[in-house]
């Protein structure tokens, strides 16, 4: 029986399947024999003896039937399992279909955006706005209830189609009881990495290689130590080998300065981090800065992957910051092949208010979100489940009454049906029978079975039943969040005492425990040899329960229920110590690298049983943790959990902080007030300024809430408070401060004299390289003159140029300082505008430039960029050659988090644009890109300038010309209700252009003698320059109709605002060169000398061709033109029509094609 058997079976498939079906008999309790060689080890062990073969050959059998029992054993246990793994959706098969329509929308977009990127012209201006052409970025929201299968649903849906295309789904999700800002960006940002790691020497090896390089030519060291810090997983991308990491992580350490000092003797920490530089960004800077950052590390790796697919779970328990950044990303149309998906609680939305809102914002943006919601499965979607589960046919009637009674215990909910059934096979209320070949079950027993509706409780009675071990680390890996590195958890259970975990535990845990071995009372896991491998036992147990998914040394909690109900495991009353403790063990033995990066969740953890902290040192030291902690958060741009760091430490300390930990304090008020700014909580952030403000402390200490006072003031309109507080904190430091009134013209000038003898043969090289302001009480002044400046402008402009001959009297005698780039800038302003001396202006501009070139001055880049090229550059230079600087400004402002400067330059280049005769098409392009990105950086003001812009250029264009009437017609009463005269002064400037280029001289003559002097508002911008030409030009056509006093009025007029450009003629200003032909053109005409008007009108013709004016030179050929006809010469009146209407038709102002 055996020999014969074993020879038939060696080469037999069925023998790997111990119920396969057999034709005949099937011998029973048979063994096989494995073929033993000479050197056997049983012949080695028996001291070399040759056994008999008899013998050799029963020991042999003995050894197979063990094998082949074992593997008896495991086949039968495995059809004796539950298939719940990789299991079908049921019920959801209309939401897996609109998912994947989704997708295959990404992917024809993508294409679409592939191709336009491919015609675009990079070398064109409106290249920096290509989001114009592009839609938003594609964004799905699914809600449901706890349990419904959010999370099954996107992966089936979308997993294994875009794993199938070559996408990457990266997954990542938020933690109730760990609230890190920006944690479930960054848990989705560190499972992207892991994929393209994982693909390194895949198919993906060349993407890789092409992303790390394309990032190292991209972001310098400071970029690079943001993303660090924001985003750590991300910073493998930029290295190719483990010892060039090693290599950044130490270069990166040195950056890092006492944030990366591991010992906690913090003593001043906050004072030197704030006062590291001049040019920490802490304000909302801080905020635009790291979207750009981040929206910049997704664009270079969308672009090198087939697609993108990130997938962020638990919106619900998200801070502000992520929902700000997702909005930024989705509304970002640059980056390429990118899908946004996000899970949340629909029962819980209600208190998060600012997802409510986040939803809404984007839907008032008129981005497209497909929103699903999804409930618990009916009776008919429970059946197909449970026969999937059992491996049997949901036509069965046993199971359909089985799935009658689960969907009655659980209401359909599909983590609660599985765990149901998990849980009756656990108790053996469901068993296969083998001889049945099937599973069979009680009903009277199911049915009878107690649940209650929690599924938590489901879940803990499951752990109840599990090793002493893997309870107890369970519990730990509850505390860590959603996923935890298993050398955490180690370290944590070895530096706690048994006893101390044991009394942490639920007393109905405690009871049941039948661990693997015990340990004394007051013995703790350090018995052990440390090691993963020592608890591999315990993490085995994770994944075999289907409680944990294991990634190497990470783990993850297959759904928030699990780690709810490991939670439950946790004693109540010690849930709040035992969380304390995991803190401070974490906090003693992660090294500093370590600590940086889970800072934020040992803090959380250490703040849990603040109220139970004993000493003073302790409490000094949780204080010290939560400054460091919100100071990080701060940076990052996640001001409102910064707050609650910083409400933390404040309560540390409480009212023992001023007399104790002095310093400490300090920061943790100053800081907090920073952040209710930021967050709008004003209450807060008076009582933490006066607070500061009460102290008896040097004046330089409360510098910081001074300034915020004064920012904060700015921002609800108090603007004469905002100047007194200012004015009166520089008064505090001893320095010089003007008075709050107008300023004559006597006392400017006198000021003006006294700068320019400290400027005296000083060239623009001479002031840059001046050496820096090492005096903080002087820097401190200079940063208030910054707000003041601002104030000054809106309220007191005569006050506007004691402020600049201020700063830069200070700055030529006591250094340089990040303000004294924008200083120099507005010193040029004045020197162009109202002083007229624009050479010297400009050489204050190209001081200004020259500054920014030192480092640690960057910060004003953008605004410099702005006054420079908007007020300065054009009285001299050709106004094309702004384009670029103007782009550059925009750029750099991205990147340095300054976005109102750099929308500043997107408005400067769009006017510009037009001034210089840009085709009306591309302006109408670039504008509606420019008011997408000044939506996307809630620039409301920027917008409103743009709107003006670009409502003229479609009127001109034909297009919408009633309802752009209204828009600047709404505008304008909207200035005058709010006494804006900078917005009034805009649209009238706008409006004449309309009139002027349409021959509506009625209409213009109207508008100028009611819109007055506009020039006082529009000072030394090009807008002012080419209002007064306009203005001229509406005067003399008046004249021209007019006759006796009126007409002498009108000439009187014209020759005033004509007198202005010929000085800027003589003063080099090319821009206006063609405007004073046309003008004595027109005047000629008036004084009836026709040889002068030819002379003139073909001079005008041939400079504002050669300069490149497109729109000029049909307003001189149309002008030209109606000179003819009034001299009755039709051939010439016809010659410059024609030529008019190709200009026009160049430009792309179709409303003038038609002219007669």
């Amino acid at each position: 029986y055996i020999l014969p058997y074993h020879h038939a079976t060696m080469s037999d498939p069925r023998r790997e399947d111990p119920f396969a079906s057999h034709t005949g008999p099937r011998p029973r309790n048979v063994v096989t024999i494995p073929a033993m060689s000479s050197d056997s080890s049983l012949s080695a062990s028996m001291g070399g003896s040759i056994l008999p073969s008899r013998s050799l050959m029963m020991s042999s059998m003995v050894v197979s039937a063990a094998e082949s029992s074992q593997k008896l054993n495991a086949a039968s246990s495995n059809i004796a399992q539950l298939r719940i793994s990789n299991m079908n959706l049921h019920g959801r098969e209309d939401e897996i279909k609109l998912l994947r329509g989704k997708l295959r929308e990404m992917i024809k977009k993508g294409k679409e955006d592939n191709k336009r990127a491919a015609e675009d012209d990079v070398g064109s201006p409106s290249s920096a706005n290509k989001s114009a052409k592009k839609s938003f970025n594609n964004m799905i929201l699914v809600e449901g209830d706890a349990g419904t299968g959010k999370s099954a649903l996107i992966n089936k849906g979308l997993g294994g189609p875009a794993s199938k295309l070559g996408y990457i789904l990266a997954k990542g999700k938020f933690d109730d009881r760990m609230r890190c800002p920006l944690s479930g960006f960054s848990d989705a940002m560190a499972n992207l990495v892991k994929h393209i790691e994982k693909n390194r020497k895949g198919k993906m090896k060349i993407s890789a290689a092409l992303i790390r390089d394309k990032l190292q030519d991209e972001f310098n060291r400071e970029e690079l130590e943001q993303i660090r810090s924001v985003l750590p997983e991300c910073v493998g991308l930029f290295e190719s080998s483990i010892d060039e990491r090693r290599r950044t992580k130490v270069a990166l350490r040195s950056m890092s300065e006492a944030v990366l000092e591991r010992d906690i003797s913090f003593s001043s920490l906050g004072s030197a981090l704030r006062r590291r530089s001049s040019a920490v960004v802490t304000g909302k800077e801080a905020i635009s800065r790291t979207q750009f950052t981040i929206r910049r590390l997704l664009k270079i790796i969308c672009s090198h992957l087939k697609g993108l697919v990130l997938f962020i779970d638990n919106l619900q328990w998200s801070d502000k910051a992520t929902l700000e950044l997702l909005r930024s990303i989705v509304l970002d149309g640059e980056i390429p092949s990118l899908l946004i998906v996000g899970a949340y609680r629909e029962d819980e939305v209600p208190d998060n208010l600012q997802l409510a809102s986040y939803i809404q914002d984007l839907e008032q943006m008129n981005v497209s979100i497909t929103q699903i919601k999804i409930g618990n499965l009916n009776a008919d979607g429970v059946c197909p489940f449970v026969a999937e589960a059992l491996g049997m046919d949901d036509e069965d009637d046993n199971v359909k009454t089985l799935a009658n009674i689960t969907h009655k215990k659980t209401e359909g909910n599909p983590f609660f049906v599985l765990m149901f059934l998990i849980s009756l096979y656990d108790e053996k209320l469901i068993q296969y029978n083998f001889g049945a070949m099937k599973w069979t079950w009680d009903d009277d027993a199911v049915n009878s079975k107690i649940v209650t509706d929690n599924v938590a409780s489901v879940l803990v009675d499951k752990m109840n039943r599990l090793q002493e071990d893997t309870q107890k680390m369970l519990m730990v890996a509850s505390c860590l969040g959603a996923s935890f590195k298993v050398s955490a958890i180690v370290e944590v259970m070895k530096n706690i005492s048994d006893g101390e975990i044991r009394s942490s535990m639920r007393s109905s845990s405690s009871s049941i425990l039948t661990g693997s071995f015990l340990l004394n009372e007051g013995e703790s896991y350090a018995s052990r040899d440390g090691s993963v491998s020592s608890f591999a036992s315990s993490m085995k147990e994770f994944e075999e329960e289907g409680l944990v998914e294991m990634d190497n040394e990470t783990g993850r909690f297959v759904h928030n229920q699990v780690q709810s109900a490991a939670f439950e495991l946790i004693s109540p009353e010690q849930r709040n110590s035992f969380r304390a403790k995991i803190g401070s063990t974490l906090l003693n033995t992660l090294s500093p690298d370590e600590l940086e990066t889970n800072l934020f969740e040992v803090v959380g953890l250490l703040n849990c049983a603040a109220s139970e902290t004993d000493t003073d040192v302790e409490r000094d030291q949780l204080a010290k943790l939560n400054l460091r902690a919100g100071i990080k958060a701060s940076d990052n741009g996640a001001f409102d959990t910064a707050n609650v760091y910083f409400q933390a430490g404040r309560d540390a300390l409480g009212s023992r902080g001023w007399e104790g930990d002095y310093s400490t304090m300090l920061d943790l008020c100053s800081d907090g007030a920073n952040a209710c700014f930021l967050t709008g909580d004003f209450v807060s952030m008076n009582d933490l300024i006066d607070e500061v403000l009460s102290k008896d402390i040097d004046t330089k200490e409360k510098y910081r809430v001074s300034e915020i006072k004064v920012k904060s003031l700015l921002t609800v309109g108090k603007a004469n408070e905002a100047i007194n507080a200012a004015l009166d904190f520089r008064r505090q430091l001893g320095l010089p401060a003007p008075q709050k009134k107008p300023a004559s013209k006597f006392t400017i000038i006198r000021e003006y004299i006294r700068v320019k003898k400290l400027l005296k043969d000083k060239t623009a090289e001479n002031i840059a390289n001046l050496p820096e302001l090492d005096d903080e009480r002087y820097e401190m002044g200079q940063r208030m003159n910054e707000h003041l400046a601002t104030s000054v402008y809106l309220v007191e402009p005569t006050m506007y140029p004691l402020i600049i001959f201020q700063s830069v009297t200070t700055s030529l005698k006591h250094g340089l300082s990040p303000t004294s780039s924008p200083a120099f800038a507005r010193l040029g302003l004045l020197l162009c505008g109202p002083f007229g001396k624009p050479h010297e202006g400009c050489e204050m501009a190209k001081a200004a430039e020259l500054i920014l070139e030192k480092p640690g001055m960057r910060s004003a880049a953008s605004y410099t960029a702005f006054i420079t090229q908007s007020y300065c550059y054009h009285w001299v230079s050709p106004l094309q050659n702004t384009m670029a600087p103007l782009l550059k400004g925009y750029q750099v402002g991205l990147e340095i988090g300054d976005t109102d400067r750099a929308c500043y330059c997107l408005i400067s280049r769009g006017y510009h644009l037009f001034y210089i005769g840009r085709g009306l098409d591309s302006i109408q392009n670039e504008l509606e890109a420019s008011i997408q990105v000044v939506t996307q950086l809630k620039q409301d003001i920027a917008r409103l300038r743009i709107i003006i812009l670009l409502t003229t250029a479609k009127k001109l264009r034909g297009i919408d010309v009633e309802a752009g009437d209204k828009i600047l017609d709404s505008m304008l009463a909207t200035a005058a209700s709010n006494r804006d005269s900078f917005l009034s002064a805009a649209v009238n400037s706008m409006k004449l252009e309309v009139f002027v280029f349409y021959q509506e001289w009625k209409e213009a003559i109207e508008l100028v003698r009611k819109a007055g002097n506009v020039r006082q508002f529009l000072t030394a911008l090009f807008t002012s320059v080419r209002y007064t030409f306009l203005e001229a030009l509406t005067y003399l056509k008046a004249a021209q109709s007019s006759s006796g006093w009126k007409k002498r009025q009108m000439k009187k007029c014209a020759h005033k605002a004509m007198q202005l450009i010929r000085g800027w003629a003589k003063n080099g200003n090319v821009n206006v060169v063609h405007y004073l032909y046309i003008l004595d053109a027109e005047l000629a005409v008036l004084h009836g000398n026709n040889k002068k008007a030819k002379e003139s009108f073909n001079a005008a013709i041939s400079a504002s061709s050669r300069n490149g004016f497109l729109q000029d030179r049909a307003l001189a050929h149309e002008l030209t033109s109606a000179y003819f006809k009034a001299q009755g010469d039709d051939y010439w009146r016809n010659y410059h029509i024609e030529c008019s209407r190709a200009c026009y038709q160049e430009w792309g102002c179709i409303g003038k094609v038609e002219i007669k």
